[in-house]
């Protein structure tokens, strides 16, 4: 399969300015090396500041690029600079890539002499292997037992201790850093790290574990929340946290008789010490598996009441969605189907038959099930990694007239129209694009529109610009700068940008500098009424942004050839301003005469 077409407008899209610019530099450098393909999947090595390069993956399907990973520390928004530089190479210099053969075609000549000394000389290299051999050939031969995790759970308990010292010196710290007139801290978020700890455990099938872990953070909590409390600190996101996974490790545990009641008790009595509830777990506690309303469910018998024999709680989702997880772990997949569709969890019961391979089936349940924009991009996603694409556009496009955030409206008409792209349908592409620029315009959607619409793209301008126009949401600004200017349209630039303030005074010099010539008179006046703020606040730290302004009114009075109105206005304000020695000295600089 040839690497998918791509376009800079696509790479911008996910690549910030800055990652996009360093990987331009990268790119034109010759850093990226060692570009190998193999099926769908493309490998390169990008050379950097460390010794080692940095590895970058990258996966495709006919519908186009699907995932980009690189081994770096990146971790903000879009793709770091070693992905741009390296999609950079795709796009421009496809030569360079190496067609290599997949595992598969590696694998597919060998006999069984010859495959049994393979997998021998890579066990002899790398001893670990025995052990992932060892579960696969377990769970193949075994196919009918329920895996809790790839891992056995651990024979011995942890120490609860050092979880408890974590827990004191956490509120310690929030206290310390009050004392100090600090008037926020990393309390809460600290705390809720400590508890993800404890949900490792749980993840890797030790629940046992996983109560121990949960025990001594919340006893610790409990001993010393009133030293916090004074200074108005609030519980309520903590108790949830520890709530939520206290629920899932009861559930992920056999509990003797014994073990139960202390847990109720030490529950009950957690919640009066820290003002919170504990409900969903006291619930898990009592319940179990063997709750006969749920038993029913199990075993495909569904009513009206769900999973429950009297009106559902708050909880009942987040409680259904930590029991859908502990069945998907244990393998226990009809159950989980039965669970999801009694509990009204449409996203994981549609999404789950795509994975068990009942893609037709999910396609007929999303007919009358499907009814929020979330649950069709979730699926959408789940089928294109299913290789059913055309069905995955399908649902895609019907999602986009579904109720949800504008947000992720905008992701998942962006997502649908490279999908379309990559599948070769231009139409369902361009009105994607339209739909994804209407919720969130920008420069590179309203450039990937004229991509895609061809002859049509007059028609397509206009609307576009309409829409440019009349959208009022905070933060269109930079997208109607760009596109304004790129058009053109100076005096609807002006109309954009003409009530900023000062943390988007880039913004505002752009415009300046392209309507220099048709509206110096607008220049001269946003110009100086920004400077004079600064200057009539004595605002002696920022005189130099008082000076940049002053700098684009003179260019405007240049522009306009009004050198003697410039002087005149210059000197007034040296009048105004004589006792302000640093900003004096400013104004006597050769650049403002």
């Amino acid at each position: 399969m040839a690497v998918p077409k791509l376009s800079e407008a696509i790479l911008r899209r996910h690549a910030s300015a800055k990652s996009w610019e360093r990987g331009e530099a990268y790119y034109r450098a010759g850093a990226v090396v060692n570009l190998t393909q193999r099926g769908t999947t493309l490998q390169a090595e990008v050379e950097g500041n460390e010794a080692e390069p940095y590895r970058v993956r990258l996966s495709f399907d006919d519908g186009g690029l699907t995932a980009a990973q690189c081994s770096c520390a990146y971790s903000f928004e879009g793709w770091c600079k070693h992905i741009a530089a390296t999609l950079l190479v795709c796009l421009h210099q496809p030569e360079r890539i190496a067609e290599r053969p997949t595992l598969e075609q590696l694998l597919d000549p060998l006999d069984l002499l010859q495959t049994r000394r393979l997998v021998q000389d890579l066990v002899a290299e790398q001893p670990h292997l025995i052990e992932t051999i060892d579960r696969y050939l377990s769970q193949m031969t075994e196919p009918t037992l329920p895996q809790q995790s790839s891992q056995a759970p651990r024979h011995t308990t942890v120490d609860p201790a050092p979880f408890g010292r974590e827990v004191r010196h956490i509120l310690r710290t929030a206290v310390n850093a009050w004392e100090s007139g600090w008037d926020e801290n990393s309390l809460t978020e600290d705390l809720q790290v400590l508890v993800e700890k404890a949900q490792d455990f749980t993840e890797h099938g030790d629940g046992r574990n996983a109560l121990v872990v949960l025990e001594a953070i919340t006893s610790a909590c409990v001993d010393t929340w009133e030293e916090v409390a004074d200074y108005g600190a609030e519980s309520h996101d903590v108790v949830e946290a520890l709530d939520k996974a206290c629920t899932e490790a009861i559930l992920s545990t056999d509990l003797t008789p014994a073990k139960t009641a202390a847990l109720q008790e030490h529950l009950e009595g957690w919640q009066d010490g820290l003002d919170g509830t504990f409900a969903m777990s006291l619930e898990a506690l009592r319940q179990g598996w063997d709750y006969p309303p749920l038993r029913q469910v199990l075993q495909g018998r569904i009513t009206e009441l769900g999973a429950w024999d009297r009106e559902a709680p708050d909880y009942a989702g987040e409680l259904a969605l930590i029991r859908l997880r502990i069945l998907d772990r244990q393998g226990r997949h009809q159950e989980y189907l039965h669970l999801a569709q009694a509990e009204g969890q449409t996203e994981h019961y549609l999404t789950m038959l795509v994975r068990l391979g009942q893609v037709e089936a999910a396609m007929e349940a999303a007919k009358t099930r499907m009814v929020s924009l979330e649950q069709a991009f979730a699926l959408a996603r789940v089928l294109r990694e299913q290789g059913a694409l055309a069905q995955a556009l399908a649902i895609a496009q019907a999602g986009l007239n579904l109720p949800g955030h504008d947000h992720l409206k905008y992701e998942l008409a962006a997502w649908t129209s490279d999908l379309a792209a990559g599948l070769g349908d231009r139409p369902a592409a361009l009105a994607a694009r339209i739909t994804a620029f209407k919720a969130n315009p920008s420069g590179g959607d309203y450039q990937r529109a004229q991509e895609l619409a061809g002859e049509a793209w007059p028609t397509v301008r206009a609307d576009l610009l309409q829409t440019l126009h009349n959208h009022r949401a905070w933060g269109s600004e930079q997208a109607k700068v760009d596109i304004f200017l790129q058009e053109g349209l100076i005096d609807s630039a002006i109309t954009a940008v003409k009530d900023l303030g000062y943390y988007q005074s880039e913004l505002v010099k752009r415009v300046m500098e392209a309507a220099m010539a048709q509206y110096p008179d607008w220049v001269i006046e946003n110009a100086r009424q920004r400077a004079e703020e600064i200057m009539d606040a004595g605002k002696a730290n920022a005189y130099h942004h008082a000076i940049d302004w002053l700098r684009k009114a003179r260019a405007a009075y240049l522009a306009s050839e009004r050198q003697s109105a410039w002087s005149a206005y210059r000197a007034q304000l040296m009048q105004t301003h004589g006792r302000k020695y640093k900003l004096m000295g400013m104004l006597k600089q050769r650049d403002l005469a």
